[in-house]
């Protein structure tokens, strides 16, 4: 048993696969325990950072987009936590998995308390599995999957799947846990905004928020059960002017754009950090609303017309990588060699001329014997109009015309959502989170537990080889089988090119090691300051 709980856990941590077989407490690992910090390592009585609105931080009324969900886990724990190799236990001491992956046995740590003073019991953990299978929070994905829940003796949660689902180690494990005594008796979770809303079992509590100038201030739970917190108070503040703020010391770490870097580098009392390529653009398809894009050569000829080096250097300011045709992008642990599309105007038109788009019109538009002609309105948001702008002119080199439509971010996310669009640019992170999210991607089956735009999918995407693919993948749990399907579903992908992923953008963090060095990244995202590992003590490294 212990020759495979190292092979597990080994497989986990370098292939991300969210699936082990038992975790026992000497397993706990980085900040789950107080641990002596580094004496190289300074505390910090404040740390501000840069502010805006993005909700009230419960597991439900924060917004699905943003940072409001990292604010929210400040706050409410999960069974396990985000570390920068992998998840590692947190609320949940030991897990145990059995049946092939359909049951999952979790042992609840002693001696963690809400922050109304009241115990945190195995029953709250039921409670809120349940709870979330029922009413799917914003940041779950247990909905619809539970067969059964139960607690048990021995500070033991027992959860039974309907079918072994892969994610689910990660699901469930990220799941927020919510005290039952004060969530029982709410049947609409997203308008619950009262004071006690707040009440979590996390390292900090809410002590301000403004919606209207998104301000929010986060102060030390004395009563935390967990590692010591090395900032006693966050808070985020408006700021006009990012950089101008930092160097004015009214913000203690900021995203800088590469032109900036010799603004800083050169200052010793500056330390820089590049993130992980894990927030990124894509150019969707809408292949029932426009009948052309339901021919693969189409969607192959808009590959090879889009110029993705440009867009990382007019658009990032090459502070990003260009996309892969596989999807998954090149910091992801499962990203597989696949097909790529060059920049190749010629390729693109041939490609068009095949497909039967091979005379112009006076505007220089393409169109078919039958009088239907290659032009779609591109949908964007206002900040994204530059790139659109750029797309069109690509796209209109090899006879594609292309009208922008540029609405504000959430009128652009509804209509995704609602797949109210022909082609459409859009934003988002998790990039680096389990692949499942290709299923979100091409098919939208995730599209009832989120509300957020990246689980979409794409209308009228039919592929049947690579939704079998998905299927099958979603209930295998040996990493070694999964990772192969992933990487097949990758080539496939390449090959059916569903959406075009234009670039991962890859910014850089300025901050100084004098005030706070404690920053961290997760091992899925891109953001330092959104770890709630970054705030508190973790165990020092081994030599």
């Amino acid at each position: 048993m212990f020759r495979y709980l190292m092979k597990a856990l080994c497989l986990w941590m370098m292939m991300m696969m969210f699936f082990s077989c038992s975790r026992d407490e000497s397993a706990v690992s980085e900040g789950t325990q107080a641990k002596t910090a580094s004496s190289a390592d300074k505390d910090a009585a404040v740390i501000r950072l840069e502010g805006g609105d993005w909700g009230y931080p419960t597991p439900y009324a924060h917004y699905p987009r943003g940072p409001g969900g990292f604010k929210m886990c400040l706050i409410f724990d999960s069974l396990l936590e985000r570390g920068p190799k992998g998840l590692i236990p947190w609320l949940a001491e030991k897990i145990e998995i059995s049946e092939n992956g359909k049951v999952y046995v979790f042992t609840i740590r002693d001696g963690v308390k809400w922050q109304d003073g009241r115990p945190l019991t195995p029953e709250d953990v039921r409670f809120s599995i349940d709870y979330a299978g029922r009413h799917p929070m914003t940041w779950s994905y247990v909905y619809g999957t539970i067969d059964q829940v139960a607690a048990g003796p021995g500070n033991t949660v027992k959860v039974v799947l309907k079918q072994p689902a892969a994610p689910m180690y990660y699901n469930l494990g990220l799941t927020r846990i919510i005290p039952s005594h004060i969530w029982q008796d709410v049947d609409r979770p997203k308008e619950f905004t009262a004071p006690e809303a707040l009440i979590g079992s996390g390292p900090y509590r809410l002590t301000q928020y403004s919606k209207e100038h998104g301000t929010y201030r986060f102060e030390a739970f004395d009563g935390f059960w967990g590692p010591r917190q090395r900032v006693r108070r966050i808070e985020f503040i408006p700021v006009s002017e990012p950089v101008l703020a930092y160097e004015n010391r009214t913000i203690d770490l900021v995203r800088i754009s590469p032109d900036l870097l010799p603004r800083f580098e050169k200052d010793p009392e500056n330390k820089i950090v590049r993130s992980p390529a894990f927030w990124g653009y894509r150019l969707l398809f809408n292949m029932e609303k426009a009948g052309p894009l339901r021919d693969r050569r189409v969607r192959q000829a808009i590959a090879h017309a889009v110029d993705l080096d440009e867009l990382v250097a007019k658009i990032a300011r090459g502070a990003a990588v260009p996309g892969r045709a596989g999807i998954l992008p090149p910091d992801h642990v499962m990203a597989a060699d696949v097909k790529a599309y060059d920049y190749d105007p010629r390729h693109a038109e041939a490609l068009l001329s095949e497909a039967g788009y091979g005379r112009a019109d006076a505007a220089g538009i393409r169109f078919s014997v039958d009088g239907s002609s290659l032009e779609f309105d591109l949908l964007c948001s206002s900040q994204e109009v530059r790139m659109a702008e750029i797309l069109q002119q690509r796209l209109s080199d090899v006879g594609i015309g292309i009208k922008v439509n540029s609405v504000d971010p959430k009128t652009r996310d509804t209509r995704v959502r609602n797949h109210d669009y022909r082609l459409a640019v859009i934003g988002h992170g998790g990039w680096g989170h389990d692949p499942e999210y290709l299923a979100a991607h091409f098919s939208g089956r995730l599209s009832t537990l989120s509300s957020s735009p990246s689980a979409s999918g794409l209308a009228g995407f039919d592929a049947p080889g690579l939704e079998k693919l998905l299927d099958r993948q979603q209930t295998e749990v040996d990493p070694d089988r999964r990772r192969e399907m992933i990487e097949q579903i990758q080539r496939l992908a390449a090959e059916e090119v569903p959406e075009i992923p234009l670039f991962y953008t890859t910014a850089y963090n300025v901050y100084r090691p004098a005030t706070y060095d404690g920053w961290m990244f997760m091992f899925d995202h891109h953001s330092l300051l959104h770890s709630k590992l970054s705030y508190l003590e973790r165990e020092a490294p081994q030599p």
